[in-house]
């Protein structure tokens, strides 16, 4: 970094570091351990869409890639485009099994990014559930940031979100995630497809 940069604040972007994303099968052991939250087997992938043949070859590629085990019994991933124009790549997996789901949002923002469409990359993130069922949580991991951030929308409130247990998880999960943090960018993503099991919505 230069010395006018310095002088006026800027800093260079970070490298997105995709490898954090293999800290989430160990942080989803702690999470139902230490909080009762279990993984429903359900992730996704947020990006902005960009209209143009190169894209939907990318899409098609993707698809592709995470749709070979379907013959296998695997589940075919779903695209939504959610209100606000964001693409979201909705996968499963069986929800004891974190370490393929992770392995498949890994594959999804490598195979963008060695695309040339890093930029596009927004976040991705894995839902949970506490064991009643009634509330939902969701890793979020900032591509741009490298760093993670718990989403816990208040059930049956309209979109309101419990503080309270998103800084629980923050200090509960310190040692397993690198947790962003600027509390400014723990953005909400209300109806996220993946957030809590759920296949629909939209994020803000």
């Amino acid at each position: 970094m230069g010395l006018l940069d310095t002088i006026l604040g800027r800093s260079k972007p970070v490298r997105p570091d995709l490898d954090q994303l293999f800290g989430l099968p160990a942080a989803a052991i702690t999470l139902q351990a230490g909080a009762g939250f279990a993984p429903t087997g359900v992730g996704s992938v947020c990006f902005a869409s960009v209209e143009g043949g190169a894209f939907a070859r990318i899409r098609g590629d993707v698809r592709e890639l995470l749709d070979a085990d379907t013959g296998r019994g695997g589940i075919p991933v779903e695209f939504i485009q959610d209100a606000y124009g964001y693409t979201w790549l909705l996968a499963r997996q069986p929800a004891d099994d974190t370490a393929s789901l992770v392995n498949d949002l890994h594959a999804v923002n490598t195979l963008l990014e060695d695309a040339g469409f890093g930029p596009q990359l927004l976040c991705s993130l894995i839902g949970f559930r506490d064991a009643a069922g009634e509330r939902a949580l969701a890793l979020v991991y900032l591509y741009k940031r490298g760093t993670f951030y718990p989403f816990a929308p208040l059930p049956g409130r309209r979109e309101k979100r419990d503080n309270a247990l998103e800084l629980q998880i923050r200090a509960l999960l310190a040692d397993d995630l690198r947790i962003e943090s600027d509390l400014g960018r723990w953005f909400p993503v209300w109806g996220a497809p993946g957030l809590g099991g759920t296949e629909h919505g939209g994020s803000s």
